[in-house]
Formats: structure tokens, sequence, C-alpha cells
């Protein structure tokens, strides 16, 4: 999912008032509370903390270890230009350029979603299904950051993961994400829409995806640091929001093996419309449905 980009503006000393004067950790830690409370609030502190702990290349928790060091002048001018743009609503990871995802940290930018919880289910119910067996390959659409695909390729018994993408910058990134997590050579990457990259004769054991499932429409539901700052390609599907999950549905089956695995992250308000579809097609078992954290019917499962 994602939204239009914004201009990024340099940095003023207006944005952060007298941040630049700071010299002290502890010193940066409050200051940078104050700027960001209107936007964070309550989680203002630790945000502060995890923006000047990429700074000073530490782990969140080390930060106030050190709230007596002397920052240094390139420091302070970076956590400045950090907070201003956390100030104007860009979100931590964008920032950072780092997301966690189960046991990865992923290389992110604004070409690719930041991972979610969600997700990280979504792996979780493909991986339920794979615990017993050996030489699977796997189909990943819309693979943005390759945070499925690279995942899959470390904790199940996959041979090939192939990862699909409309967007080669987001490529790149996956590319990246993959090499560093050591599965280079297991995860293969293509440019294109869906299944257009793929050749008739493929075949796999698993199709997952977590495709864009957004109603154009809903765009001024989403929470502010989605609809301005992800990749719109990755979040609107058209008018309904069911556009690309149908297209799926109604082709995954000419590229599963037989007893193969479809999985989706859908939105709550399309998962009756994708059990129907699935159930329609003939082509599948009885589809099932994982609820999220939330209590949202967010995962669907279905064998060929």
């Amino acid at each position: 999912m994602s939204g239009a980009r914004r201009e990024q503006h340099p940095v003023s000393d207006s944005q952060v008032p007298a941040i630049n004067k700071m010299s002290t950790v502890e010193e940066a830690l409050e200051r940078g509370c104050r700027t960001l409370s209107a936007r964070a609030g309550a989680e203002a502190r630790r945000e502060a903390g995890f923006l000047l702990a990429g700074v000073l290349d530490v782990a969140p928790g080390q930060v106030t270890l050190q709230r007596r060091r002397q920052l240094a002048e390139h420091e302070r001018d970076e956590y400045l230009n950090r907070l201003a743009r956390r100030a104007r609503g860009e979100p931590l990871q964008y920032i950072e350029g780092r997301a966690a995802f189960r046991e990865l940290l992923l290389r992110v930018d604004r070409s690719v979603l930041i991972p979610r919880p969600e997700t990280e289910q979504l792996v979780e119910a493909v991986l339920g299904w794979c615990r017993g067996k050996e030489g699977l390959s796997g189909l990943d659409l819309g693979t943005g950051s390759g945070a499925i695909a690279i995942s899959l390729a470390r904790e199940a018994p996959f041979e090939r993961v192939v990862g699909v993408d409309i967007s080669a910058q987001a490529l790149n990134v996956a590319r990246y994400n993959a090499d560093q997590a050591g599965v280079g050579e297991v995860v293969e990457l293509r440019l294109g829409s869906l299944f257009a990259p793929l050749s008739a004769g493929e075949r796999f054991q698993v199709v997952v995806s977590n495709p864009p499932y957004v109603a154009n429409g809903e765009a001024e539901s989403l929470p502010e640091e989605v609809r301005d700052w992800e990749p719109a390609v990755a979040l609107y599907a058209g008018p309904t929001g069911f556009e690309v999950i149908q297209q799926i549905v109604d082709r995954a089956a000419q590229y599963l093996a037989p007893g193969g695995l479809l999985a989706l992250e859908v939105a709550p308000g399309v998962a009756d419309a994708t059990l129907e579809r699935l159930r329609a097609g003939g082509a599948y078992s009885e589809p099932r449905v994982i609820r999220d954290l939330a209590g949202q019917r967010r995962i669907v499962l279905a064998e060929r």
C-alpha cells in the first residue's frame, strides 16, 4: 500500500527550535521529545531515542546509557534532519531505512511497503502448512521488500522462491535484502505484473501474496503515514479494493501444483468475496480464514 510522494525540503533551525545548540545525548533526547510531542504524543521520547540511535549507530536501548556523551557536529545535524522529517510525518522506518520482519532486518525505502505484523502472520500460516514437506517452490506476488519470499527461503525447505513485482525499484530493494539474508541464490526476482513474468508451464507448491487491497475511495480512511508516504501502487487495487485479489484467485490455480497452497492477505471487508470467488472457481478445497491480532479476518488459505 502507499501514497503520493512528498517533495523533501531542506531542514531549517526554525523547524526544530534550538536543537542544533544541544551538546549531549541527554539534551538531544529532551529536545527531540519536545519536538515530536505534537505528532507522537506519549511515544515522542521513544521515537526520539529511536532516531538518535540510528545517528549514533547503537541499539535504541543503549541511547540512555550514553546520555553524557558529547555529540559531534555532524551527529547533531543528522539528528536535526531526522527529527524534522519525522515532524513532517515521514514514517520512522523510512527515515532509518530499515524495518524489522520476523527474523529479518530489511532495507526499506518509499518504493516498498513497510512490512507489518499481519504479513508476519501470513508467513506463519504458510510455514505451518510447509511443516513436514521438502523440496518446495514458491511464488510471491507483489514481493516489495522481499519480506515474504526471503522469510520462506530462510525458514522453510524451499529450493526456489520467485518474487514478482511491478516496480523495478522495489526489486532492487528485495535483491539487496535477499543477498544480505544469505538467500540470494534461492530467491529469484522478476519484473512484471502478477503472473505476467511466468511461463505457462511453471508450477509452484505455494502461491502467496500481500496484494494491494485498498479501494481507491478509501484513501482518506488510511493513517496519514500510510496514505502520504507509502507507494500507491502497492496500496490501491481499484474502485472496490477486490480487483487484484480477484485476478490472483482466478489465475493462481494454473500455476499451483496439485495439493498446493494459495495464501492471501486480504482486507477484512473482502474476505467473504474472496471465499466466494475461490468456491465458485471449483479449483480448490474448502478455503479457510485466519484472524489477525486485532480479530479481523485477514488471511485466506486454500489448497488446490
